[in-house]
């Protein structure tokens, strides 16, 4: 039976859902929560990024390309991919965008940090990945349901320190989640076991590592420009193949 267009979005659906939810939450508690504890729920979310951001990156050690071992690949796709950010400016791209609908809805605040750091904790990672394209061939909502749940939390966090700017990734998890689960059908000829296949454990890993930079970034450690490394997500694939071609 074909599935309707419900049916592939409904995990999609479901994670916008609990982001606005938690963005909701966030704003109901902003201000009226002293600054410590507003800063101690970023803390925990950052640390949890952290843990998260860490076993992502463990999948550089499950991928090879050809006699190359994943972790060398995932550097060259990361330093590659960041130099490319930054010759394209993608970090000021993403704040200048984060600054017009800043604008548009007369939003103050930490308004453009909230909406850059939720959009790339919420969108970057193998669930993302994984469990769109399950939705999207079986019709099956589970591993995104997880993932809204974890969202939904992370959005009242986030929201409480930073504002209204968390809600708006909720365009960002429609537009790439959604995209990924409509095309599935293509993507499950590319990749008939994306669990174990070696393109998507790179993507993993280098996905890891950036989240690694989004808990740096909400613990106040230093400034990761996140962002700046997005394009490595799409040269790692490229870079196994390079490899797995010269081995």
């Amino acid at each position: 039976m074909e599935l309707s267009l419900l049916d592939k979005l409904s995990g999609t659906l479901a994670n916008a859902a609990t982001v606005t939810l938690g963005t909701g939450l966030g704003l109901m508690l902003r201000g009226r929560l002293p600054e410590r504890m507003a800063r101690i729920m970023v803390q925990g979310v950052g640390l949890t990024t952290l843990f998260i951001g860490f076993s992502m990156a463990s999948a550089l050690g499950k991928a090879r390309g050809g006699a190359i071992d994943g972790v060398v690949l995932g550097l060259i796709a990361l330093v590659l991919g960041g130099l490319l950010g930054e010759w394209w400016r993608i970090e000021e791209a993403l704040e200048g965008i984060g600054e017009k609908i800043k604008r548009a809805v007369r939003g103050g605040g930490s308004f453009t940090e909230g909406f850059v750091a939720a959009s790339l904790l919420f969108c970057v990672g193998p669930m993302t990945l994984l469990g769109s394209i399950q939705n999207g061939l079986t019709g099956d909502p589970s591993i995104l349901i997880l993932k809204a749940t974890l969202d939904g939390l992370s959005a009242i966090a986030l929201t409480s320190s930073f504002g209204v700017g968390v809600g708006f990734s909720v365009l960002v998890i429609l537009g790439y989640q959604g995209g990924i689960a409509l095309l599935a059908g293509t993507l499950s000829q590319v990749l008939p076991d994306p669990a174990q296949d070696p393109r998507v454990l790179l993507v993993t890993g280098v996905g890891g590592l950036m989240v690694l930079g989004v808990g740096i970034n909400l613990l106040g450690l230093t400034k990761v420009r996140v962002g700046s490394f997005l394009p490595a997500l799409l040269l790692a694939p490229l870079v196994w193949a390079l490899a797995n071609r010269l081995s």
